[in-house]
């Protein structure tokens, strides 16, 4: 065939996932090129592939796009519509088939990408099939998608229900005492979720929650506030809506879902390490009790607190530390055969959701675990917060080897270095004298540092922050 297009895919097929500008980056024929590209990569002609979307603009010319390629090269397309992420998740999962998610999550309205899946909910990175289908479809913008003998169907599938009913299954929060909840749902696709979930929209029982609803309009213009709760900025509206109604505590979804932060009853954010904490420690005693002899794992990123490790193996699971990355971790808990992962940026892993990412799952165990005991959120959480964290910091740095030398010159006689994920630097054990560590990692697409510390006390902290960053920056 003659030559169509010659695009560079590389700026945006990034390490887990395709995340670029609409119109310059992603357009409808690269979606579609990328499309045939993902179902020759999974195998999937004459077999069902889902394809999702979230409420962005783009999104549904973006999913109609992807369905041509799809079917182009014998894929029966399944659509099943505005939704989350984690609803492409237990649709791949409950039909174990391979899945593409339109959105974007967190970042501004300008930008869309795809979450792929291969079937069962299985996790797709750079190096285990984002790299080749990169490749190939680039070489389908160049030469043409040849067309199928059999070309694929399509057919639309509404899972909302059956999500919702799947994860009350999961966590039952029929017996916790009444609670008041603000859910800032950012104009994302929470705004439909947790009604669903947590409501009566899906047809499931009422359950022993109100719900005061901020920003439940889906609008891929974030009219209010950009999706992204990590942000402070971000969850200000939230606190505030907290205080005012007296409510035992607020959520906070991203844009597509997947991720959910949350705000104890004072209005001060709880850190998702102490969510993983609360969670894994549920997730361990439900396993246990029903399986009490056999080891058990659970996975927790380098960069959460120390307190989830030392949860985690207080009551006799192995916890195993990992790189960050939702692709990769998906791949650690099915080598792993781990019952939950969580990581600082909230995302939270559950084997009994295909090993896949659930923040929908986490805030429900959260609920369960505070609704079950008298005390305010902020107690719970604090026991769960026993160290000083910095947060991320970020510094733009030109020649991150060279920081590393330097960080490594500085800190040799006092710690021990390994590179796991970017550097972590650990204190060596010293009798009265407080613990601390810190990482720091490049980002994927902008040339900072990103620079993470924690330590017994504030003070500590605060000394190994400044000194780490002096010799960054310098």
């Amino acid at each position: 065939m003659s030559t169509r297009s010659q695009i560079d895919l590389s700026p945006f097929v990034k390490a887990y996932d395709v995340r670029g500008l609409v119109g310059t980056q992603l357009t409808a024929e690269v979606v579609t090129a990328l499309a045939a590209a993902f179902v020759d990569e999974v195998e999937a002609a004459g077999q069902d592939v889902i394809v999702g979307h979230d409420m962005r603009d783009s999104s549904p010319g973006f999913a109609a796009a992807f369905a041509e390629g799809a079917r182009a090269r014998g894929a029966n397309v399944v659509s099943i519509g505005l939704c989350s992420t984690d609803e492409t998740y237990f649709a791949s999962g409950s039909l174990n088939a391979p899945a593409a998610m339109f959105t974007a999550s967190h970042n501004p309205a300008t930008y869309n990408g795809i979450k792929f899946s291969r079937a069962g909910a299985q996790g797709i990175s750079f190096d285990t099939g984002l790299r080749s289908i990169r490749d190939r479809a680039t070489e389908y913008l160049a030469e043409g998608i040849p067309q199928s003998d059999s070309p694929g169907s399509f057919r639309d599938v509404d899972v909302l229900a059956d999500y919702a009913a799947y994860l009350r299954s999961l966590v039952d929060l029929t017996a916790i005492r009444p609670l008041r909840i603000v859910v800032d749902a950012g104009n994302g696709m929470g705004g439909m979720t947790v009604p669903a979930v947590l409501g009566t929209a899906a047809g499931l029982p009422e359950l022993p929650i109100e719900i005061i609803p901020m920003y439940f309009e889906l609008d891929g213009t974030f009219p209010n506030h950009e999706a992204n709760p990590l942000e402070p900025a971000n969850i200000v509206d939230l606190q505030k809506a907290v205080l005012e109604a007296g409510a035992d505590l607020g959520l906070a979804f991203d844009g597509d879902a997947d991720r959910c932060f949350v705000v104890d009853e004072m209005g001060n954010a709880v850190n998702p390490s102490a969510v993983a904490a609360i969670v894994a420690l549920r997730e361990i005693q439900r396993v246990r009790a029903a399986q009490p002899e056999g080891e058990i794992v659970v996975l927790h990123n380098l960069i959460t607190s120390r307190i989830v490790h030392e949860t985690i193996e207080s009551v006799g699971a192995r916890a195993v530390r990992t790189r960050v990355g939702h692709s990769l971790i998906k791949d650690e808990m099915a080598a792993t055969g781990a019952i939950f992962g969580g990581e600082h940026s909230a995302h939270y892993y559950f084997r009994d959701f295909w090993g896949a990412d659930n923040g929908m799952l986490a805030a429900m165990h959260l609920l369960a675990e505070f609704g079950s005991q008298p005390g305010p959120l902020s107690g719970l959480s604090a026991r769960y917060t026993p160290y000083a964290i910095s947060g991320e910091i970020n510094s733009t740095v030109a020649d991150v080897p060279a920081a590393y030398g330097r960080l490594v010159e500085a800190f040799s006689e006092a710690a021990e270095f390994d590179e796991l994920d970017g550097l972590t630097v650990a204190g060596r054990a010293v009798e009265n004298q407080p613990f601390w560590w810190f990482n720091v990692r490049p980002s994927n697409t902008e040339p900072l540092l990103r620079l993470n510390v924690e330590a017994q006390t504030p003070a500590e902290m605060q000394r190994v922050r400044d000194l780490a960053l002096a010799i960054i920056r310098a």
